[in-house]
């Protein structure tokens, strides 16, 4: 059947719609995190006591707002592609931490838990051809 053959040639338009489809969620998401200064961001940082880290909270919720606020635009544009996962990834394992350790049940953590997952799986597989970073990077040419 016609269905079910490869048709997989089309990945990288896959990659795009799922970089600015996150991208821009998770920016809209930090965005208000960013913007709420160091109250805000003292008490998103708090959430790193789960991890046994009481230090600088006001720090270490401004780096959560960035990574989300800015990395989700990375994201979007597939800029520096694997440090924006890389930051996002860890900001949603803070966030599952947080979340399971206060006893929520699985759709408290769920969201963080499935966007981790896809963080990850996302820093193996790169930003694709439509990215800023394929532009400015390009994979060097095979020789066969």
């Amino acid at each position: 059947m016609k269905f079910f053959h490869n048709l997989y040639r089309s990945h990288d338009l896959g990659l795009l719609l799922l970089r600015v489809g996150l991208g821009i969620m998770f920016t809209i998401h930090g965005y208000p995190k960013l913007m709420g200064g160091p109250e805000k961001w003292a008490a998103l940082g708090e959430t790193m006591g789960t991890l046994g880290i009481h230090f600088a909270p006001a720090f270490w919720g401004f780096m959560a707002a960035v990574a989300e606020a800015v990395g989700g635009q990375l994201l979007a544009l597939g800029l520096f592609f694997r440090v924006a996962c890389v930051l996002l990834l860890s900001t949603m394992l803070v966030a599952t931490i947080s979340h399971l350790s206060a006893g929520d049940g699985f759709s408290g953590f769920s969201h963080a838990l499935e966007s981790a997952v896809v963080f990850a799986g996302l820093l193996f597989i790169g930003p694709g051809r439509y990215s800023v970073d394929q532009a400015i990077f390009p994979a060097p040419r095979r020789r066969y």
